[in-house]
């Protein structure tokens, strides 16, 4: 499967085949592409929860409105966002670098981040938005299904992963093996209506 097969069959999958279990390998090979997402000063912010465990992932879908999806899909990604990783030791996020790169960009992350708290949570939310497109993409390559999900107790979802306090919940992606096919899509705008050449 290319790219362009996999942007064009990825869908969000409501009815996930439970007896499917995805292997420890195709996990960790998943999220070892996962962390190639970008993130802005290469600070790496995401956090992500990956859930096998089927008791918890049934913790979840009831936490999920009582949605199947948690308890049947074989993993559940909780994407998160770390809202202090700018100062987390951020020199290494620039190891490979010369130090004066690593000092330039200790400096710029201050300047944005250290008095501003919706700059952290602006950039955690756009983190996570581009590792939950590499997850859906790179799951669908690897002939496995997706459905990401916002439709949850926060404060609930918070407990049972013990979200640290600095943290937030930006969403979760189900992983598994379709147990039937998404429906149709519901209506695509045309591009005359989303896509404006050069201004608007």
């Amino acid at each position: 499967m290319n790219t362009f097969e996999a942007i064009n069959t990825r869908r969000a999958i409501k009815k996930f085949d439970s007896t499917y279990k995805m292997s420890p390998e195709q996990v960790s090979s998943l999220m070892e592409l996962t962390i190639l997402s970008p993130t802005s000063y290469n600070q790496q912010n995401w956090r992500f929860i990956t859930v096998t465990d089927q008791l918890i992932k049934e913790q979840i879908s009831k936490a999920a409105r009582n949605q199947s999806q948690p308890s049947d899909g074989s993993l559940v990604i909780i994407l998160c966002g770390n809202m202090n990783a700018w100062k987390e030791d951020p020199l290494r996020y620039w190891k490979n670098s010369t130090l004066e790169k690593q000092e330039y960009v200790k400096n710029a992350l201050h300047t944005k981040y250290a008095e501003n708290p919706q700059n952290q949570r602006d950039e955690a939310m756009r983190s996570c938005g581009f590792a939950g497109q590499t997850i859906m993409l790179a799951a669908r390559q690897m002939g496995l299904d997706s459905c990401p999900m916002v439709g949850f107790e926060y404060d609930e979802l918070a407990k049972i992963i013990n979200l640290p306090e600095d943290h937030l919940i930006v969403l979760m992606i189900v992983v598994g093996k379709a147990s039937e096919p998404a429906n149709p899509r519901g209506g695509q705008l045309s591009l005359d209506k989303v896509v404006f050449e050069n201004r608007f």
